[in-house]
């Protein structure tokens, strides 16, 4: 681990140290490294990244529109390669949020992403994506080699 210097003015200070209250860090430097690691991925996913991703797409849609549920549902049946799994969550008498938990190519996952929210109907929509890796390993489970299979791997913010 590398210590650093920076100057910040105090404006920016005090928001930042609100902003650890409000979330309960005890140490500047936790507080320092997630934003600077939110800050490389926002970087990095407006960069239009590359590769595969792990993703949780959240929105939250007009559940009385005509056809709007089934059209959604759809769509996930027809992109099941990339949707793992939903969870559908009744706000109230008119609103309906869910969140998919998306795995694939960076370019897919985003592209699906925006054709659910794009729908109309849909309210809010946001994705949030993980670049990973699936390496193949070979290893033992539980006391039996189970063979060849993938694993998902974190990718650090800035590794390719």
């Amino acid at each position: 681990m590398q210590r650093i210097t920076i100057t910040i003015d105090d404006d920016l200070m005090a928001e930042i140290e609100r902003f650890m209250q409000m979330r309960g860090y005890e140490a500047r430097s936790e507080v320092f490294r997630d934003l600077v690691r939110a800050g490389l991925q926002r970087v990095y996913e407006d960069a239009g990244g590359t590769g595969d991703c792990v993703a949780a797409l959240t929105y939250v849609y007009d559940h009385d529109m005509r056809g709007l549920s089934k059209r959604l549902c759809d769509s996930g049946h027809e992109h099941h390669d990339l949707v793992l799994t939903t969870l559908h969550v009744h706000l109230n008498h008119e609103s309906c949020m869910e969140v998919a938990i998306l795995r694939g190519k960076v370019a897919e996952v985003r592209h699906y992403a925006g054709h659910v929210i794009a729908e109309r109907g849909v309210r809010h929509g946001r994705l949030t994506t993980v670049p990973v890796e699936t390496p193949e390993e070979s290893h033992v489970h539980g006391g039996e080699a189970d063979g060849e299979h993938k694993h998902i791997r974190v990718r650090q913010a800035g590794s390719s």
